[in-house]
């Protein structure tokens, strides 16, 4: 149980020390709650802060049910057994993405991201914690697009069925804790609050 998303990347960085001042290694934090754990990680470990903003899809009649993942029209992840067993046929994932689409529109806005040139760097890809890795996984895809060298996976909790599943997609997986019984990434903090866009925005440009 950690107290806070600070709490949580502070211990991380215990784990993550061997690449402290390395000018190749990016900090990539995913929208939104990934973004604060990845501010304290790149300022102890004094290594440059990115994001990458990212989307779950949910079922369109149970949105708390992720499904896929998006960055871009381009960068899409689909759980294909979820989409075969709910029926989600090619015609309502292109409805779903479009829907999703806009969001990523209106958060770019907020955040005004500029394109990052990853070639040949290391990646610490960091989120607050990993039910499902559809979104970690959607994110790892575009950064090996976008000719990243290595990506480490860099998470306080993660799912023990997730971890074996999506261990093999990484160069490396780091994290402190791995739970079987994994309902939600809350259920690890005693304080989990949502963070806002405005937040988000304020710590990139910090």
């Amino acid at each position: 149980m950690f107290e806070d998303r600070v709490d949580a990347a502070n211990k991380l960085c215990r784990k993550l020390i061997k690449f402290s001042d390395n000018k190749n290694t990016f900090v990539v934090g995913l929208t939104r709650g990934g973004v604060v754990t990845a501010k304290i990680i790149s300022q102890n470990l004094r290594l440059k802060l990115k994001a990458i903003i990212v989307k779950k899809i949910g079922l369109p009649w149970s949105k708390e049910l992720a499904i896929g993942a998006i960055i871009s029209n381009e960068d899409v992840f689909w759980n294909d057994e979820l989409c075969k067993e709910f029926d989600i046929d090619k015609n309502k994932k292109k409805e779903l993405i479009k829907e999703k689409e806009k969001e990523l529109k209106d958060l770019n806005n907020i955040l005004r991201l500029k394109p990052e040139d990853y070639s040949g760097k290391t990646i610490i890809l960091v989120d607050d914690g990993v039910a499902t890795g559809m979104t970690v996984l959607t994110a790892l895809k575009y950064l090996r697009k976008k000719g990243a060298f290595k990506i480490i996976l860099a998470i306080p909790v993660i799912a023990l069925d997730t971890l074996n599943n999506i261990s093999k997609y990484f160069d490396n997986v780091v994290y402190l804790e791995v739970k079987k019984d994994f309902f939600s990434v809350s259920q690890f903090y005693k304080n989990f609050e949502q963070i806002s866009d405005q937040k988000v925005a304020k710590i990139l440009k910090s």
